[in-house]
């Protein structure tokens, strides 16, 4: 079987709210919150259809009265991701078992270069695909075609794990059975991928 990852929220630890909160008063780690992670146009950095400086310019329209909290959140973004400590023997486990496993992520390249640690995973998986390298976002039925046609992937023998709901349909209306991740342990998420 293949197993196909998200990344954010699945893999790594991305708790922004919290990390916001931390780093500003209410008030302003709620405009910071809008400006970016509530705003649509945080797709373009998955997308990596325009600059980062471009994308910045776009939240601060939101929040101008915000922009050194904005700027600084956005640098020190690195700081916000975890690789979970589950995650590399799930990886492990399942190959162990004969399955192989990839990633399919809405990702930006500036948290590449400021958290590499959480993506030590990569090594032991099968391969996978970056939104950001592709310029298509999920839930785009592109993107799954991508991974697909790029290791061969018969959706019909995959299964996919994802935190967004619109993702879990986009992978099913592909034909890939999917998965809505809502913190399972590793345990819960082999008896629902196996159905055990």
């Amino acid at each position: 079987m293949n197993i196909i990852f998200d990344i954010g929220r699945v893999l790594i630890d991305f708790p922004f709210e919290e990390f916001v909160g931390g780093l500003f008063d209410k008030e302003e780690a709620e405009a910071v919150i809008r400006a970016t992670w509530q705003n649509p146009d945080w797709v373009h950095l998955d997308r990596a259809d325009l600059t980062d400086e471009e994308v910045l310019r776009l939240f601060i329209s939101k929040e101008p009265e915000h922009e050194r909290a904005i700027r600084h959140t956005f640098a020190r973004l690195g700081e916000c991701t975890r690789l979970r400590p589950t995650t590399i023997p799930m990886i492990k486990e399942l190959k162990a078992q004969g399955h192989k496993v990839y990633y399919l992520s809405n990702y930006f390249e500036f948290l590449m270069h400021a958290a590499p640690w959480a993506l030590e995973f990569i090594p032991y998986t099968d391969g996978g695909v970056f939104s950001c390298h592709y310029h298509i976002t999920k839930p785009d039925p592109g993107i799954f075609r991508i991974l697909c046609d790029k290791y061969s992937i018969d959706p019909a023998d995959s299964v996919f794990i994802d935190d967004s709901p619109k993702n879990v349909k986009g992978a099913e209306d592909f034909g890939i059975r999917a998965i809505l991740y809502t913190d399972q342990t590793p345990e819960e998420l082999s008896r629902e991928i196996f159905g055990e």
